[in-house]
């Protein structure tokens, strides 16, 4: 939900996999907590026993149903021009697979740098330090914590699950209602930092 409006194809999806497995998934409330790892929200509907099927089956429809409805966010579309028009790279970092999150940055015509999936709060810190970035942009609490670990300032937007004072209290720097405003930030920042977007 940082760049990406997912939740339409994700919901999709969701639906698609109580389909195939007659397993029940509420997919309204699974869309309305996304950020955390597939697994994570798989533990809600189906036994352990079954999670790792559950995510092979998931990800296997995610292609045909999750990709085609997602929208980007408000403003993502000129918050990575006005990061190339600054002379900057972008990087994702995401809990999403990479292969899954670059097909959603393909189909909108998004074009990023360096794309680093599958990784979540601490996690992403590591790719966050190995591509140099100085900035993270992030829409959930867990990406405040990649930022801090990752020794680098956070901008959070409320375009996700988490509200603004939560992702004040998770350490952000910033925190912007979406991308729209991002560029007026970057031209403030622009001089040293590398925002990166997650």
């Amino acid at each position: 939900m940082t760049l990406i409006d997912s939740r339409p194809g994700i919901r999709a999806a969701y639906q698609q996999l109580t389909a195939r497995t007659g397993v029940f998934v509420d997919a309204d409330l699974a869309v309305s907590r996304l950020g955390p790892p597939l697994r994570t929200e798989l533990r809600h509907w189906f036994p352990e026993a079954e999670v790792e099927e559950a995510v092979t089956t998931y990800r296997a429809l995610y292609p045909e149903y999750a990709i085609t409805p997602s929208l980007p966010t408000p403003g993502a579309v000129e918050a990575l021009d006005a990061v190339r028009s600054a002379g900057l790279r972008v990087v994702v970092v995401t809990s999403k697979l990479g292969r899954l999150a670059g097909l959603h940055l393909d189909h909108l015509g998004m074009r990023a740098d360096e794309l680093a999936g599958d990784l979540f709060a601490e996690g992403k810190a590591s790719a966050l330090v190995e591509h140099g970035v100085r900035w993270y942009v992030g829409d959930h609490t867990a990406d405040m914590v990649a930022a801090r670990t990752a020794g680098v300032p956070g901008v959070g937007v409320t375009t996700g699950p988490c509200s603004e004072s939560e992702l004040w209290a998770a350490g952000a720097s910033y925190v912007l209602p979406d991308l729209t405003v991002f560029p007026t930030l970057l031209s403030e920042i622009a001089v040293g930092p590398e925002p990166s977007a997650g």
